[in-house]
């Protein structure tokens, strides 16, 4: 097989056991409404969908979070790298900005006087 980045199974950055299934949540939906992925792929998310609706299609004692797990994981692991670091990057990236107070004398959101240094309205 061709050298293939690899991915770790294990969150790094120790958000939280949540956030990091928030944020594998929105990267499938990002990556199901991408044309990039294969409409073959996309149907392994929908597949895990319909087992966890109805959980009786496997026999068997099989644990249904395993195969939800396994149907997710294998749908990332499957799709392109780059547009899963595109959608990744897109999903984790910090908007570099700087805070500010508005001064209450030049009015604010909602206030809909002039500010106390314009002419009055003619």
């Amino acid at each position: 097989m061709a050298d293939k980045p690899s991915r770790s199974l294990v969150p790094s950055k120790g958000d939280g056991v949540f956030k990091d299934l928030l944020n594998r949540a929105k990267l499938i939906m990002r990556l199901m409404g991408d044309a990039r992925v294969s409409p073959l792929l996309k149907l392994l998310p929908i597949g895990t969908l319909v087992y966890f609706v109805v959980p009786d299609l496997a026999p068997g004692p099989i644990d249904d979070a395993a195969i939800i797990w396994l149907g997710t994981y294998l749908f990332v692991e499957l799709c392109p790298a780059e547009v899963v670091r595109e959608h990744m990057n897109a999903l984790t990236s910090v908007v570099d900005a700087e805070w500010r107070e508005l001064d209450e004398k030049a009015g604010g959101p909602g206030d809909d006087s002039p500010p106390p240094d314009s002419p009055p309205p003619a």
